[in-house]
């Protein structure tokens, strides 16, 4: 389905929860009387697509739809009602472009926790109309550069540096299979410095068309030059094609140990390949934050069952939602810290950047968006959380292998070519 959806307040205007009421009695800080609160419009998109070689990711709008419902019960955020617009992306420039005219015909204050493979073609719009990109998912390269981007992780290019970190503590050979287009031509310099930092050879480099129906003869070559090491596929979609190419060279491919990112491997898809006796039991899996049943979640599962009303498209389980969580948990942050009747794409864009902090309760490391916080590569110039998580599949479930995060910083800043 495509276009756009407005979700507005599910209570008369002329009623107040008692948590506004009360404040509307407080002095000397908060809401005073007569200090009116206007809205916030703010717009979330994603692909809500069917198609074989298109991307889905459903569950974040719906969750940006889920986090209003909670704050319209809790009083809003800092006294603002949250309108959110929704849009379908469609996994396509031509949909990226006419979400973000929408946004701005809208004069929406955000564009937040939203997935797009089309950075430039929604970016563009968005930078002449000064409405600021938070918490995307770090599909493309410009959410990583433009001075509008505020992103909560650090993108692909944070996952595949520390995928090679994470196969250099377990794997003396490694073979990669990645997209055979611009942006997987970037992933073995990423993954080689990671394994030359730990002593370890260069990943055998093996480019894979997108959205093939069988690698067959991919997985040969990186069982092959793998030996008894380490694969590592970073697919997407394709990534679950190639593994199941892999599982039927039988035990040509069983010396091997398998890995992927987050992104092209999740829980729903060891879920759906048989769990503890899928293929991916036993396989390293980088992330970029906690794995799925950490208690740091808690809250988002709690507002997802009271909040969500049985929406099946929302897995809490899923990256793309948990991004989502995070980046509306920036934008609480800062209509809070901004603490004003009106809230503009302007001044939370001058907030961000004058250091306003972010708590996402360990999810990330507290973030900021200050000059001096931000990586300032011209590949990954906004990047200001360069850490990720190591994981690894036990009984069907991700679980971590590594305590904590680990920080895959000085690898971007050192990288020798962008994303």
């Amino acid at each position: 389905m495509t276009g756009w959806r407005r979700l507005t307040s599910l209570r008369p205007r002329g009623l107040l929860t008692p948590t506004v009421a009360g404040a509307l009695l407080v002095s000397g800080c908060g809401i005073l009387p007569g200090d009116s609160r206007e809205p916030v419009t703010v717009m979330t998109w994603a692909p809500d697509t069917t198609g074989a070689d298109t991307v889905n990711m459903a569950g974040m709008p719906a969750m940006a739809r889920t986090y209003a419902r909670w704050t319209e019960e809790e009083g809003g955020i800092d006294g603002h009602e949250l309108r959110v617009l929704t849009c379908n992306e469609q996994d396509t420039p031509a949909g990226a472009s006419k979400c973000a005219r929408r946004a701005v015909d809208e004069d929406v204050a955000a564009v937040v926790g939203s997935y797009s493979r089309h950075g430039r073609a929604f970016l563009a719009p968005l930078e002449a109309a000064g409405i600021p990109y938070i918490g995307g998912y770090g599909a493309s390269a410009d959410e990583l550069t433009s001075y509008l981007s505020y992103p909560v992780n650090g993108g692909q290019p944070a996952l595949v540096a520390g995928n090679g970190e994470q196969l250099a503590a377990n794997c003396e050979r490694v073979s990669l299979v990645r997209p055979d287009s611009l942006v997987g031509d970037t992933m073995p310099g990423l993954l080689d410095m990671s394994l030359s930092r730990s002593g370890r050879p260069p990943a055998y480099d093996i480019s894979a068309s997108e959205g093939a129906t069988s690698y067959d003869a991919e997985a040969a070559r990186a069982i092959d030059k793998a030996g008894d090491g380490c694969v590592t596929a970073v697919l997407g979609k394709g990534t679950e094609t190639f593994f199941d190419s892999l599982r039927r060279l039988g035990p040509e491919g069983s010396g091997v140990r398998i890995s992927s990112v987050l992104g092209s491997v999740g829980q729903a898809l060891i879920n759906r390949s048989g769990g503890p006796d899928s293929p991916f039991e036993g396989a390293l899996v980088t992330g970029w934050y906690p794995e799925p049943g950490d208690a740091r979640w808690n809250e988002m599962r709690e507002v997802i069952r009271k909040y969500a009303f049985g929406d099946d498209r929302i897995d809490p389980e899923d990256t793309g939602v948990q991004t989502t969580w995070i980046a509306y948990t920036a934008l609480k942050a800062v209509i809070e810290a901004m603490d004003r009747p009106d809230i503009t794409a302007g001044g939370i864009s001058v907030s961000l950047n004058r250091g306003t902090e972010v708590d996402t309760g360990g999810l990330t490391p507290v973030l900021r968006w200050r000059f001096q916080d931000v990586v300032g590569t011209a590949a990954y110039g906004r990047i200001v959380n360069g850490r990720v998580t190591f994981q690894v599949v036990r009984d069907g479930r991700l679980t971590a292998e590594k305590e904590g995060f680990v920080d895959v910083t000085k690898t971007l800043m050192d990288a020798p070519t962008g994303f």
